[in-house]
């Protein structure tokens, strides 16, 4: 993948805890700029920045409502990541489980 790409890839830009938090506030339902950016200490043109970033990427959305900019999660371009991390979710309800029976059969006497 060439570099340029690969700053650009979904999994680099959920790699930022902001554009976590961004997500996250999106996930609740569509939010203009100001109001996304007011849960932040970071200045209104960093936010954008985020938003900017996500926006190429196709993981939100934004939409002129009059004088503000309106932003929707996409969670579509969110499905690589799914597709990703299913296998480790997989592996620790698994490893739970083990963990589990193995408390559940445990001898107390065997201390």
């Amino acid at each position: 993948m060439p570099q340029a790409e690969q700053d650009r890839s979904v999994f680099r830009a959920i790699a930022d805890p902001t554009r976590r938090a961004i997500l996250d506030r999106l996930r609740q339902g569509p939010a203009p700029v100001n109001e996304l950016a007011s849960a932040f200490s970071q200045s209104r043109p960093a936010i954008s920045k985020h938003l900017r970033i996500l926006r190429e990427l196709n993981v939100v959305s934004e939409q002129r409502q009059g004088r503000e900019r309106v932003y929707r999660l996409e969670p579509a371009e969110l499905k690589d990541v799914a597709d990703w991390i299913l296998p480790y979710r997989d592996f620790w309800q698994q490893s739970l489980g083990n963990l589990k029976s193995y408390l559940e059969n445990a001898n107390p006497e065997d201390d």
